[in-house]
């Protein structure tokens, strides 16, 4: 099963032989506890993990266990790009064994994991032969809620997922509920990647100075070094702070002018990704499955563009 998963850092074993895996390493996982309940529960949840491989079968199943649900997201099969198959988290049981029927002739075959759940794999089994996808730079991507995929509440719909479908990035996705600028969970992972992505801001807009981001980058420049391409993502429009639209927009300038130091950093502007309507939010802040494809697009574009 390892062959064909991606996303994950590393792997273990429970007792009954159930496959975990991890994005974060044991040292980040332990900070987070230590540091915030919320982030912990999160950070082993199964963000932007597929199982992804290109064959001539008619049938894949494996057992599976969930062991943290934070929102009734999906596990979802997709066929050459397209949705076929959605399973929802609220129908499932905890544990179980899932199936999928798979049309005939040879297709590449995602299937996606649920973004704010955290679900472990068995047995898995398959009627045919198989190829693992082949996978293009190795790119980690740092960020808060939206980058973990919460908003759609589908798994295939997360801006991540619907942007790699477009740029095929071997990606390990570091985007966990509630984060903020923090310099202590950046650690050296003994991973080479060959870029970085950087979401980040939303969630400490009110902050009166740019310190903590200026500690992120510096931290982060000391693990990576300064020739590695990074690409940093401005927050959001948010639909609940219009009182306080001011302070974002602030915050926003205070990201570019941190970054603008850097000749490696990439900048995209993420006010103008997703349009400035609750219709495309699930609450004013998370984009919902509409916006999130519009944010994909829009990302992909600017990636295209900058040559990043």
């Amino acid at each position: 099963m390892k062959a064909i998963y991606s996303g994950a850092l590393w792997f273990d074993e429970d007792a009954e032989g159930y496959l975990h895996s991890y994005q974060y390493t044991q040292p980040q996982i332990d900070y987070f506890k230590e540091a915030f309940d919320f982030w912990y529960e999160r950070c082993t949840a199964s963000s932007a993990k597929t199982l992804e491989f290109t064959t001539t079968a008619t049938k894949v199943s494996f057992d599976y266990k969930i062991i943290w649900i934070g929102s009734m997201d999906s596990i979802e099969l997709s066929i050459d790009g397209m949705p076929v198959d959605i399973r929802y988290v609220k129908d499932l049981e905890k544990e179980g064994r899932i199936s999928f029927e798979l049309p005939e002739g040879s297709k590449d075959v995602v299937i996606y994991l649920p973004a704010d759940a955290t679900i472990l794999l068995k047995n898995a089994e398959i009627n045919g032969e198989y190829t693992p996808a082949k996978k293009g730079e190795k790119v980690l991507w740092l960020g808060d809620s939206i980058t973990q995929g919460f908003g759609p509440l589908r798994s295939f719909h997360t801006y991540v997922s619907a942007a790699n479908r477009q740029l095929n990035y071997d990606i390990v996705n570091q985007g966990i509920g509630g984060y903020v600028y923090d310099k202590n969970s950046l650690m050296d992972m003994g991973v080479h990647f060959d870029k970085l992505i950087v979401a980040l801001g939303t969630n400490q807009h009110g902050d009166p100075t740019m310190d903590a981001c200026e500690e992120y980058y510096e931290r982060l420049f000391e693990i990576y070094g300064t020739d590695i391409p990074v690409l940093c993502i401005t927050p959001l429009w948010r639909g609940d702070t219009q009182d306080d639209t001011k302070a974002l927009q602030h915050y926003c300038e205070g990201i570019r002018q941190v970054c603008a130091k850097y000749k490696n950093i990439t900048i995209v502007e993420g006010w103008k990704l997703v349009p400035h309507l609750p219709e495309y939010y699930l609450d004013n802040l998370h984009p919902n499955c509409i916006g999130t494809q519009l944010y994909a697009d829009g990302l992909v574009e600017a990636i295209r563009r900058t040559g990043f």
